[in-house]
C-alpha cells in the first residue's frame, strides 16, 4: 500500500550492527513506512545492496517525491569526504557511503554517526529537548555514544568524537567487540551484547531460575526474553539487568565528571527495560560521580524509544538540504 505524504518527506536510515531501519518521514517526523532488514552482510558491497534495498522500499512505499537520504552509521566518520572510516562491527573502513549511494539512488544523500543522529534526535524533538549539554548512550550490539556541547552536536576536530562506548571501565577486562584493539570499554562490559553473555552464563549457574529453564529448552537466551522474564519477576533475569545497569552507571560517572552534562538520554535495545537497568545505572553513576555534576544530571529513556537514530536520520536528510537551498 502506498502511503499518501505530506511534500517534504525525506528517508531517514538507523543502520545498525545487526539489524537496519529505513522509515519514510515527513516534516512533521511523523514516519509513514518502515522497512526492516538484517545489516549482517558479509562483505562491503552486501551491506551496501542491503542499505540500497530498504531505502528503495521506503521511497517506492510513499506518494509523492522524496528530497533526501540521510543515514546514521555505527562508524567513524570523515563527513566532508562522506567517508565511513572505521567501523566496529561492519565491513565500511574507507567506504563513501554516501557518494555510492547518490549516485545509485539519484538522491542527496547525508551521513553521520547513527549514535550523532539519535542524539540529534532527542535534542531537537525527545528527551532531551532544551538541554544545553547533553550526552546520548546506545544499548545494542554494541555502545555508541553521542555529545551536544552549548545546543550543537560535537563531533571533534576529525568528526570521531562520541566513541563513549569505548571509555575503558575496566583495565584487564575482556576483549572489545569486533575491530576495537581495546580490553574492558564499556561497550563489551554493558551492551546488549554483554547482557546476553551474562545471561547466558548465569541461566547456566541456576538451572531453576525462568532463564535457566529457557537455556536448558533452547530457546535461545536474547536480550528481550531476558527483559520479559525480569519484568515477570525471574530473579535471575533482575540480577543481570541490575548488573549491566550498574557498569553503565560506572561508565556514566566518568561522562558526567568529563562532561557535566543537562541529561544523558540512554536507549537502544536494552532500554525496553526501563529501570530494570536505569536505576541501578543512575545509583552507581551518584556514588561515584563528583558534586555538582552528579547531582544535577538527568539520567532518562529515549522518548523515540528504538527509532531515534533513524528520526535523526531524516533531520540531518532535511536539515541539510534545506541548507543547501539556503546556500
Amino acid at each position: 500500500m502506498v502511503a499518501k505524504v505530506p511534500k517534504g518527506c525525506v528517508i531517514g536510515v538507523d543502520l545498525g550492527g545487526t539489524k537496519l531501519l529505513a522509515g519514510a518521514v515527513d516534516p512533521a517526523l511523523r514516519v509513514h513506512h518502515r522497512a526492516l532488514r538484517s545489516s549482517r552482510g558479509e562483505d562491503t558491497a552486501e551491506v551496501l545492496a542491503i542499505l540500497e534495498g530498504a531505502i528503495r522500499e521506503a521511497i517506492e512505499a510513499v506518494d509523492g517525491p522524496v528530497d533526501a537520504v540521510g543515514i546514521g552509521i555505527p562508524s567513524t566518520i570523515d563527513a566532508a569526504r562522506g567517508v565511513s572510516v572505521h567501523s566496529t562491527h561492519l565491513p565500511l573502513a574507507d567506504v563513501p557511503v554516501a557518494t555510492v549511494l547518490a549516485e545509485r539512488l539519484d538522491l542527496p544523500v547525508f551521513m553521520d554517526n547513527d549514535a550523532n543522529l539519535a542524539l540529534l534526535a532527542e535534542h531537537r524533538a525527545g528527551a532531551a529537548q532544551g538541554a544545553r549539554n547533553a550526552l546520548m548512550l546506545t544499548l545494542g550490539t554494541g555502545i555508541g555514544g553521542g555529545i551536544v556541547i552549548d545546543g550543537e552536536l560535537y563531533r571533534g576536530s576529525r568528526g570521531a568524537a562520541g566513541e563513549l562506548g569505548h571509555v575503558v571501565v575496566e583495565q584487564d577486562g575482556p576483549p572489545c567487540q569486533g575491530n576495537c584493539p581495546n580490553r574492558g570499554c564499556l561497550e563489551v562490559m554493558a551492551s546488549g551484547s554483554a547482557l546476553v553473555r551474562e545471561a547466558t552464563a548465569l541461566a547456566g549457574r541456576r538451572p531453576r531460575s525462568a532463564l535457566g529453564r529457557a537455556l536448558a529448552q533452547q530457546r535461545g537466551i536474547t536480550g528481550p526474553l531476558v527483559t520479559e522474564l525480569a519484568h515477570d519477576g525471574d530473579e535471575a533475569a533482575r540480577e543481570v539487568l541490575a548488573l549491566v545497569g550498574r557498569r553503565l552507571g560506572v561508565g556514566m560517572s566518568s561522562l558526567v565528571n568529563i562532561f557535566n552534562p543537562d541529561v544523558i538520554v540512554v536507549g537502544g535495545g536494552v532500554v525496553a527495560a526501563g529501570d530494570l537497568v536505569l536505576e541501578p545505572a543512575r545509583a552507581e553513576m551518584l556514588a561515584r560521580g563528583l558534586p555538582p555534576g552528579r547531582d544535577h544530571v538527568r539520567v532518562t529513556a529515549t522518548h523515540f524509544g528504538e527509532e531515534s537514530g533513524m528520526i535523526g536520520a531524516a533531520l540531518l536528510a532535511r536539515e541539510s538540504i534545506d541548507q543547501r537551498a539556503a546556500a
